[in-house]
């Protein structure tokens, strides 16, 4: 009996053992076959969830084809529920692809499975249909990802004028393969394309072309329409060379605020740019749509404003395009610290964004820092006697007035509005070491700000313990660097009494980086008479006429020899500030008459 029941227990549990081993423990079902299949897709190994099915070859066609075309960032399949009967099985799927940029396609989907008659392999397989991939894909059908752009909104100025604008653009691409002879080609796009991009030429678009991976087409240049359309007859049966039409944010012409506006556009992309829209269909094999799966409409982008002129701007580059040598003019509201323009001509323009970043001795425009040191620190006025004579010596150092002037003693602005360089060296080296640099700070030059879009350097004037060095400071050379936006910053500061932070981008205020000192305002309202007398009875005499003008000419000298100086005009009219710069100028004389030409322009 005891025998019988031990017997009867063992053939029991060998039955619950083999139960567990097929279902209780894992085992090789058709849910373990789903979840393999759900795993090896989302990690992207496209061959190795086909060599699950019971068709590899078709499966990897499909699948490595629909990640191809839709080149999702991921792919989350999860498996649901298994339905099981007899010899066949269904499992849910929930699939979720990311496709980027903040585009996702979720749906449910459905896979079949099978039991695999003998064999060493697993017990279920997939039944591979492309209704794996999605419910509605049917066979010789794919998927197509499309995106619609979205229409990109206008940058405007500060009275919402627009600056950039939505305008038809024309790409031109290359492709070598098809091109034939490419010499003949190469050598027709740069006869046709370089007067309107001279950097285009044969050798760069063989280069360029050559770089690019067979089967893709070489961008070799994108016009405006306007542009395109006056080199098409020359360009469009050229074999290997298609089209493709667009918009973009452009200005007016290429060259207006470029070195602004680019970077409004960059920096603020996502929000012009707006959401662009997108779709996935599936096509026939002529490529016609069969069914849109899924479909999200662009979303259009949302105005910029920005605080520039249109009307200052154009002003400004009228101002300085006449100029060879590279020349830019930058004016700031003094009440407000808006950027009003950033003028460069081409000659500039080819060097950067040397209005804003450039560093630059700014000569004997600096004396307005001097002057205000002298007043605040050293007890001088602006009526106060001083001497100008011919030349000085400092440290051993000669020092000479430029033309060699002797104007004998005078009153501190009389040296001011003839800009004696032998004055303000005896200035600068009767101060503290640092007390130019407290100066300048208080003027914004040594202040630094993270406007938005933009780079932006005001200057720099380091301590100086040296005599000599102190005294060639003093008039804007030795170690002082200025850009003309710090020292547009200069003007702005003077006019205003108060430190002056620049702004761009409406909305988006200015963080400050490092702040100015307030200056003194009794010692500034010095400064401005001084500043005025050099248009009524000094070296900026040709503005005289054009309203209450208030500035400091410069000649700075750029060589160690003297044989190459920049010229620079920097003042204030009301509430416009401005500092002009015209390098290897040979005097200050080309700045004033490009400021001239500025206020002229402007209604003052």
């Amino acid at each position: 009996m005891l025998v019988t029941r031990l017997l009867a227990l063992l053939t029991a549990l060998v039955v619950v053992l083999g139960v567990a081993g097929c279902g209780l423990f894992g085992g090789d079902g058709p849910e373990e076959a789903a979840q393999a299949f759900a795993a090896a897709w989302s990690a992207g190994d496209d061959r190795g969830a086909a060599a699950l099915t019971d068709d590899p070859a078709a499966a990897t066609e499909l699948l490595t084809a629909v990640r191809a075309e839709l080149a999702p960032a991921s792919l989350s399949v999860q498996v649901g529920q298994v339905r099981t009967a007899s010899d066949a099985a269904t499992a849910s799927l929930d699939l979720r692809w990311d496709l980027g940029q903040g585009r996702v396609w979720s749906y449910v989907g459905e896979v079949g499975l099978r039991r695999t008659a003998g064999g060493d392999g697993p017990a279920w397989t997939v039944a591979w249909a492309p209704t794996v991939v999605h419910p509605q894909l049917a066979a010789r059908q794919r998927l197509v990802l499309s995106t619609t752009p979205a229409e990109p909104a206008p940058v405007v100025d500060r009275a919402g004028v627009p600056l950039l604008v939505a305008t038809p653009v024309v790409t031109i691409l290359l492709d070598r393969l098809q091109a034939g002879d490419l010499p003949a080609v190469t050598g027709a796009l740069a006869e046709a394309l370089s007067p309107i991009e001279p950097s285009i030429t044969a050798q760069t678009i063989t280069d360029g072309a050559a770089r690019t991976p067979d089967g893709r087409a070489y961008t070799v240049a994108v016009l405006r329409e306007t542009d395109y359309l006056g080199v098409k007859n020359a360009i469009h049966e050229l074999p290997g060379v298609r089209f493709t039409t667009s918009q973009r944010l452009l200005a007016p012409d290429a060259d207006f605020a470029r070195q602004v506006l680019p970077a409004v556009r960059t920096g603020l992309a996502p929000q012009l740019d707006g959401i662009a829209g997108w779709s996935v269909a599936t096509v026939d094999t002529g490529g016609s749509t069969v069914a849109t799966l899924v479909e999200e409409a662009p979303k259009p982008g949302s105005t910029v404003g920005v605080v520039l002129d249109r009307t200052l701007q154009a002003a400004a580059e009228d101002a300085v395009e006449p100029l060879q040598q590279q020349a830019m003019l930058v004016a700031i509201q003094p009440s407000t610290g808006d950027v009003l323009a950033v003028a460069q001509n081409g000659a500039a323009d080819a060097a950067g964004a040397l209005a804003l970043t450039g560093r630059f001795p700014p000569g004997s425009t600096f004396k307005i820092v001097t002057a205000l040191a002298g007043i605040e620190q050293a007890g001088l006025s602006a009526d106060a006697p001083v001497a100008c004579p011919a030349q000085t010596l400092i440290g051993g150092r000669p020092v000479p007035n430029a033309e060699r002037i002797d104007l004998g003693t005078v009153p501190l602005t009389r040296a001011f509005a003839r800009s004696c360089n032998t004055t303000f060296a005896t200035i600068g080296a009767g101060l503290a070491p640092d007390a130019l640099t407290a100066a300048a700070l208080q003027l914004g030059l040594g202040a630094d700000f993270a406007v938005p879009t933009l780079t932006t350097i005001t200057g720099a004037v380091p301590p100086a313990l040296d005599v000599v060095q102190r005294a060639e400071d003093a008039f804007g050379q030795g170690q002082v660097l200025a850009s003309p936006f710090g020292m547009a910053l200069v003007a702005a500061t003077v006019a205003r009494g108060a430190p002056v932070v620049p702004q761009l981008v409406s909305g988006r205020p200015t963080e400050v980086l490092a702040p100015a000192v307030a200056p003194d305002t009794a010692a500034l309202e010095q400064v401005r008479a001084m500043m005025r007398a050099v248009v009524t009875e000094g070296t900026a005499s040709r503005l005289v006429d054009m309203g209450e003008v208030r500035g400091k000419t410069g000649t700075a000298e750029s060589t160690n020899d003297g044989s190459r100086a920049h010229g620079w005009f920097v003042g204030y009219r009301g509430d416009l500030a401005m500092a002009v710069l015209v390098v290897d100028g040979g005097s200050s004389e080309p700045a004033v008459v490009t400021a001239g030409r500025f206020l002229t322009a402007v209604p003052g």
